[in-house]
């Protein structure tokens, strides 16, 4: 049973966004700051990745631990109402991440998946990384850990 009315739970699911989430946005204004330019959200590659360095091929996908089943995490709990209804749908999710992903390091893209709970603002440094004197993949792989310095396993990065 839920503990909201059906309207205001209606409303609530509305105003859930799939992009431009509040993570999405740190992570690109860090990236933004230290001289990486990206596109959005670009539709022609799987996953439609949040941000796209196509100058190093690197698609960063910054997940919800919610809907894309953070393992271990204490925010990738489930409803519990309709227990078959969310377990397929995330199932699905985790499902459709992974094949995205796959595809994409098999097209010769690099792949850093950030999660929301990895945020921590107050000890984020990065270098800025310049690509005829940093090779890309070690800039970005520096990136990805000052991101989520906190988290060594928690993020993952193909480079």
């Amino acid at each position: 049973m839920d503990i909201v009315s059906k309207e205001v739970r209606s409303r609530m699911m509305a105003g859930i966004r799939g992009s431009n989430t509040s993570p999405e946005m740190k992570v690109r204004r860090l990236l933004h700051r230290h001289g990486f330019r990206y596109r959005l959200h670009q539709k022609d590659l799987p996953g439609k990745p949040d941000l796209v360095l196509s100058r190093y091929r690197v698609c960063i996908f910054v997940h919800g631990c919610f809907w894309h089943r953070h393992p271990g995490c204490r925010y990738a709990t489930s409803p519990k109402t309709r227990l078959d209804f969310w377990q397929r749908k995330f199932d699905q999710n985790v499902a459709r991440d992974t094949r995205n992903k796959a595809v994409l390091l098999a097209s010769g893209w690099r792949v850093i998946q950030l999660w929301e709970c990895g945020w921590c603002p107050s000890t984020v440094v990065v270098t800025r990384c310049h690509s005829h004197t940093s090779p890309a993949p070690e800039c970005l792989a520096a990136i990805a850990h000052s991101i989520a310095p906190s988290m060594s396993g928690d993020f993952s990065c193909e480079l």
